[in-house]
């Protein structure tokens, strides 16, 4: 059995398992599955099916590799770029393993295909305002790239602490670019959700070049597999 049935047969043992989210997400109102919520499943299933997954990190990039322990010459890489952190009260260090751990959470939603209930709960949540006396609860708007393939729904922008939202875009994006499989997917995506990246762009200039980034480097590592 290839290592990829065995990592298929796993998914499918933990989709049958009933997990409960411990991570909320005050701004977008949604919950989400802390690293230790799943984890612990995760590496039972892997254990009765053969498998055993290591994390790694380099200075720009982390990876995931799982391994058949019966043939460990078979196995399946997942990858994601590295970022950086800047907590409160924490040295480097403690800021580094921030990193670390929120890395590992994707590379394990990502592996087993949790990620895709993540992206879901985060871009089609509303968020809840608390009512004030009789006033009854509102939604703030959403931003949505154009219907179809490669389209990102993002809650509304928030009149204050925009950081969250400004990750939760990132992230969605960087999701979408690790799917596509050619140029013209990456410049999709960049077109279907002009008016959020616009919004971005509008919110921090900065944040803006950094998350697009991703598209170019993305666009050139296509164009060297042409060349």
């Amino acid at each position: 059995m290839s290592v990829y049935k065995k990592l298929q047969q796993a998914r499918m043992l933990l989709q049958n398992t009933k997990l409960s989210k411990s991570g909320k997400n005050k701004f977008a109102g949604y919950e989400y599955f802390e690293l230790g919520d799943f984890l612990p499943a995760i590496q039972k299933i892997c254990l009765d099916q053969g498998l055993c997954g290591t994390v790694s990190f380099t200075q720009d990039t982390a990876y995931l590799t799982i391994y058949d322990v019966e043939k460990p010459d078979q196995f399946t890489t997942f990858t994601s770029p590295m970022s950086s952190a800047s907590l409160k009260g924490c040295h480097d260090v403690q800021n580094l393993g921030a990193v670390q751990t929120y890395l590992r959470r994707y590379l394990w939603t990502n592996a087993f295909e949790i990620v895709e209930h993540d992206a879901l709960d985060a871009t089609t949540g509303a968020v809840e305002v608390k009512p004030i006396a009789k006033v009854e609860p509102k939604s703030s708007p959403k931003i949505e790239g154009q219907k179809g393939e490669w389209q990102i729904v993002a809650p509304g922008k928030p009149a204050g602490d925009v950081g969250d939202w400004l990750d939760l875009i990132k992230i969605t994006s960087h999701q979408l670019l690790d799917l596509t499989e050619n140029e013209e997917d990456v410049m999709l995506i960049f077109k279907k959700n002009k008016v959020l990246f616009d919004t971005v762009k509008a919110t921090d200039a900065t944040f803006f070049k950094e998350m697009m980034g991703k598209f170019t480097a993305k666009k050139n590592e296509f164009n060297k597999e042409e060349a």
